[in-house]
């Protein structure tokens, strides 16, 4: 059996490397980190790799706005790369940061009619500030998402400042919601809801969208941090959990099924 190779994108700022490569390889992949540059000079190829993942983090430190440099960087100087990646059957994680990169880099949401252009942004939270805590995620199981197959609520942490998932054009929000790519709302943990209201929503994201997928699953964005549940000891009240029959925390989940997709 040939484990699908996973490149986790390194280098200006990301910083959650580690934790990603963990779950990779706890799920049965073979994850490797690749600073940008191996891929801009040419020391690594992109279509060596079955999975792409933009980490967490803050590239370029989040100047002019989170992800905007970095989706700059790869748009000019790893345009045929990227392109040759997108026309295969590979896979794409954004999370955080990363999501905030994929949606400036217009491959998110991914319909044709959208190409080339920017439609949706994840901007300031409604509550000012860096927001680090819990939050509860219905999943829309009607969803084509690779990552999310076999999902249908979830916990994660989330931890940024610039989460609010928004859009101007309607169009763009019904189109989203006809092909259901919206895969991820926050969700009231009390009646396992979507809602709008804080600290459940932790951002003011309209529809309370935590993360999209393009219309063929195969590309995945979400703010919220599955890789920082990797086992259920990082959750802040794991020791009321008298049941535990896995260590892995809920998170791993979406790292298997992608995995999965290649095996």
């Amino acid at each position: 059996m040939i484990r699908p190779k996973i490149a986790i994108l390194t280098g200006f700022g990301f910083n959650c490397e580690r934790e990603t490569y963990h779950v990779f390889k706890k799920s049965g992949g073979d994850p490797e980190y690749v600073h940008i540059n191996d891929f801009i000079y040419n020391d690594k190829k992109m279509n060596d790799y079955q999975i792409l993942v933009f980490i967490g983090g803050f590239s370029f430190g989040d100047h002019i706005a989170g992800g905007r440099v970095l989706a700059i960087k790869f748009k000019y100087k790893l345009q045929d790369q990227f392109g040759l990646f997108l026309e295969k059957d590979k896979l794409i994680i954004g999370i955080c940061n990363g999501f905030q990169t994929l949606v400036k880099l217009d491959i998110l949401p991914g319909n044709d009619e959208y190409r080339d252009s920017q439609v949706v942004t994840l901007t300031h939270n409604d509550h000012p500030g860096y927001r680090d805590d819990w939050i509860y995620l219905k999943c829309n199981t009607d969803s084509p998402c690779i990552f999310t197959r076999n999902i249908d609520f979830i916990e994660m942490p989330v931890r940024h400042g610039e989460g609010k998932f928004l859009t101007l054009d309607k169009h763009v929000l019904e189109k989203l919601k006809k092909n259901n790519q919206i895969v991820f709302q926050y969700a009231d943990p009390n009646t396992g809801k979507p809602t709008t209201e804080f600290p459940y929503n932790p951002n003011g994201s309209i529809e309370s969208i935590a993360g999209i997928c393009s219309p063929d699953g195969k590309i995945f964005g979400l703010m919220p941090h599955p890789e920082a549940y990797h086992t259920v000891y990082n959750h802040p009240q794991w020791y009321t959990n008298k049941e535990i029959d896995s260590e892995e925390g809920e998170g791993i989940k979406i790292f298997k099924n992608a995995v999965e997709y290649f095996l």
